[in-house]
């Protein structure tokens, strides 16, 4: 702490960049401030609750870059997450992306769904973003079946069943006047804007005109089609008629959390509306600017975005380069209190099963770190084998971070040799995955865990040994049901309530790395042909097999089979291991 306090003392005022590191020297926090001093500091003095003490207790050391503005500092901060991809930045990053519907710059346009829109060298047909892509790809549907657009991505030799059905003018064969395609163009841009008047006008008088024809079955549909608009695409009217798109930023912050609310206000109708909810760890001002900030990474940014009183609008206005304003009177600010409104009705909603979720991982990541006694116990790494009679031997490995899982960080491993050996199996596994720990210098975990009992656990910890590293390894043994009952270190053996919180975090752990691995042994497995099965069975050579083929023709036939009636060509200890073989073939 002596070492902390000297650094702080020589910090500066200005603005800038503060990175927190934990004791392998890791950076698990990027933040930025006004004051570098100030802010920096105030992680030091009196006390903290919730994420922000448990990111104190992990800090070790800090490094700080100063810059000359705000928004360099907003800027930097962005950029040093993306490099570093901090665990505490991790839990406040929202990777929500919404998708829009794309209108093709081309001769004669398409109609798509797109998320990615940073591959986008145009982005003047864009519009969105839409709640959920079946509400997207359900208004693509409705207007490809409205207007005859091209829907082949490349031209066909012949006219396909679009151009039959009439949804589709043929452009694979015939030349199409420009004004047509141009008229199309237009009416489906307003459409789009939302402007559906007309579209509705036109279906109500084809659906008048199929019933005066006693086509009532098209009818039906019409009125289906009107249906859909009138449901899902009438969106709440707002006060303001000038048509500018916007987005409406409100917040909420009560016992450690922030929940914020963001309307899309597009064509003076809210067409959608975003929730989050984060827990705080900087201050309030820091975390929904920096919210703000990253919102908009994966989507397009509207003319003009209204933020609460405590958000800053010049230093926004520049970072988003567009329009930030903080309303004070009027319609705006109404909005502006709407969007606060519903991030308070949203936490309020959600506060009860925030906390269940925490007690299932925080609360017992934090009880399996007291029971093992170990000083601090954020990301752990689970493995499991997988084989079927030593061939096609597998590992995979699974992370969970504060006791959840990091999916982006699983890995899966392809032993080099196939044979029935579990302790080898996890030796290779641990060596392969450690020493690449080191080679690269990435993030150790404080915690090892093995799909089995002593054998497992002595096989890693004399790898991981070897290796210099110190990382606790534990197992988890099964009782004669096939259930965890026990948590086995090298030196004790933990019983543990069935009922509690711990039991479910390990059991859930146990099932997402057998489920992972239980998949990739699949995945291989699938990659062997049929006429290969039964090379694995020793005492099956080219002629037993042959014979067997012969007789019994299938594999699921001879699944059928019993020892005995396997005896007929095999000898006995061959078809029994015939037998096991079979019934665990392709078993889930």
């Amino acid at each position: 702490m002596d070492y902390i306090k000297q650094k702080l003392s020589l910090l500066t005022t200005s603005p800038g960049c503060y990175l927190m590191k934990n004791k392998d020297g890791v950076i698990i926090y990027v933040g930025k401030a006004k004051n570098l001093k100030n802010r920096v500091s105030s992680y030091f003095r009196g006390t903290h609750t919730g994420k922000t003490a448990k990111l104190v207790s992990e800090i070790v050391d800090f490094e700080y870059i100063t810059v000359n503005s705000e928004v360099e500092s907003l800027i930097l901060e962005n950029n040093l997450i993306k490099k570093y991809n901090p665990k505490y930045n991790i839990l406040l990053k929202d990777d929500k992306s919404y998708p829009y519907i794309e209108l093709t710059n081309e001769e004669v346009p398409r109609l798509k769904v797109v998320r990615s829109l940073s591959r986008k060298k145009s982005q003047k047909y864009l519009y969105g973003p839409y709640p959920n892509v079946t509400a997207a790809r359900g208004v693509v549907n409705l207007l490809n079946r409205m207007y005859p657009v091209r829907k082949c991505n490349t031209y066909p030799k012949k006219p396909c069943l679009y151009y039959h059905i009439h949804q589709c003018l043929g452009y694979c064969q015939e030349k199409v006047p420009k004004e047509k395609i141009e008229a199309m163009r237009e009416e489906i841009i307003r459409f789009l804007k939302g402007d559906h008047s007309f579209i509705t006008k036109r279906i109500e008088e084809e659906m008048e005109e199929y019933s005066k024809n006693l086509k009532f079955e098209k009818a039906l549909e019409m009125k289906q089609l009107l249906d859909y608009i009138q449901v899902t695409l009438t969106h709440q009217q707002v006060e303001m008629k000038d048509g500018i798109d916007r987005d409406i930023f409100g917040y909420y912050e009560n016992k450690g959390y922030l929940s914020i609310q963001v309307f899309f206000i597009r064509g003076s109708k809210i067409v959608g509306r975003h929730s989050k909810i984060l827990p705080m760890i900087a201050s309030l001002e820091e975390e929904l600017e920096r919210y703000i900030a990253d919102f908009y990474s994966n989507l397009l940014k509207p003319k003009e975005i209204l933020v609460p009183e405590i958000v800053e609008e010049e230093l926004m206005s520049l970072y988003l380069e567009t329009t930030v304003r903080r309303p004070q009177k009027g319609e705006k600010l109404k909005l502006v209190e709407m969007a606060c409104e519903n991030a308070k009705i949203a936490l309020e909603e959600q506060f009860e099963l925030i906390e269940k979720d925490e007690a299932r991982t925080l609360d017992a990541n934090e009880e399996l770190r007291k029971i093992l006694g170990l000083p601090s116990l954020d990301r752990i790494e689970i493995f499991d084998n997988a084989h079927l009679f030593g061939t096609y031997n597998v590992s995979g490995m699974v992370v969970f971070r504060s006791g959840k899982p990091a999916k982006n960080e699983y890995r899966k491993f392809k032993i080099s040799i196939d044979r029935n050996d579990d302790y080898n199996t996890m030796r290779e596994v641990i060596y392969r995955r450690y020493f690449r720990v080191l080679k690269d210098q990435l993030e150790r975990p404080d915690l090892v865990i093995v799909d089995g009992g002593l054998g497992q656990i002595h096989a890693a910890e004399e790898v991981i040994h070897s290796l210099g590293l110190n990382i606790p390894v534990v197992g988890l043994k099964k009782d004669d049901k096939h259930s965890t009952n026990q948590l086995l270190t090298s030196e004790n053996a933990y019983d543990i309530d069935k009922k509690s919180s711990v039991f479910y975090l390990l059991e859930r752990m146990q099932d997402e790395v057998h489920e992972f691995t239980i998949h990739y042994h699949k995945q291989i497995r699938s990659k062997g042909t049929l006429e290969s099965v039964l090379d694995p069975v020793v005492g099956i050579g080219e002629k037993r097999k042959r014979e067997l083929i012969r007789k019994y023709k299938t594999v699921s036939q001879m699944k059928k089979l019993s020892v005995l009636e396997l005896q007929s060509i095999l000898p006995e200890k061959v078809a029994q291991d015939l037998y096991q073989y079979l019934q665990e073939y392709e078993k889930e």
